[in-house]
């Protein structure tokens, strides 16, 4: 007999049918321990192997994001100076060598080492599984964010990643969104769409 039972509408409503990417955020501060809160529920979601290769800097301090904002879009600037803080998701291009406590079953460390095509494809596939769990974790706990490229990645790495094997993969703001700052939200095509079943 299955254990899960369904969320509710509202729980569903939350994370998925009625949240929004947002563009501006409310004047409402963001605790650190909010922060920690949203890792501490994004952990949880799977990744290959246990790799958990996302590393995460969050841009809370003026200095912080001002430097940020400095090597992104215009518009993504803007975004980044005006929200509670602002997310770096990257990606460890060693995390195999967390492996053996990560993932003790099996030498997994092995299957990486010397296999630059497969640190990389794991690398990104998995921390971008691990950026959207940090989006649906925030949502659970009340907040909303804005994920987006629009930077350059190479000059975030130096200025943030520098001395470490980590790339940057996406960033996100987060906060309690303004809804004056979102457009009508675009449309979601239905299952026959995009879906096949075989």
């Amino acid at each position: 007999m299955p254990t899960n039972t369904p969320l509710n509408d509202a729980a569903l409503d939350q994370l998925f049918r009625t949240a929004r990417t947002y563009n501006g955020y409310l004047d409402t501060p963001v605790s650190n321990a909010q922060l920690e809160s949203v890792w501490e529920l994004m952990k949880y979601g799977p990744t290959s192997a246990n790799c958990l290769p996302a590393r995460i800097i969050w841009c809370v301090s003026q200095e912080s994001k001002e430097k940020l904002a400095a090597l992104s879009a215009p518009a993504n600037a803007t975004k980044i100076l005006s929200a509670p803080a602002t997310a770096i998701i990257g990606m460890d291009m060693e995390f195999y060598e967390q492996l053996p406590e990560l993932f003790p079953h099996a030498d997994a460390r092995s299957w990486f080492v010397g296999n630059e095509a497969m640190i990389e494809a794991t690398a990104f596939r998995n921390s971008s599984l691990q950026g959207g769990y940090f989006i649906l974790a925030a949502r659970a706990l009340g907040l909303d964010t804005g994920a987006m490229s629009g930077f350059n990645n190479a000059a975030v790495d130096e200025a943030f990643f520098a001395g470490t094997k980590v790339k940057s993969n996406f960033i996100s703001t987060i906060g309690y969104g303004d809804p004056a700052s979102i457009f009508d939200r675009s449309p979601r095509p239905g299952f026959d769409r995009f879906n096949k079943i075989v």
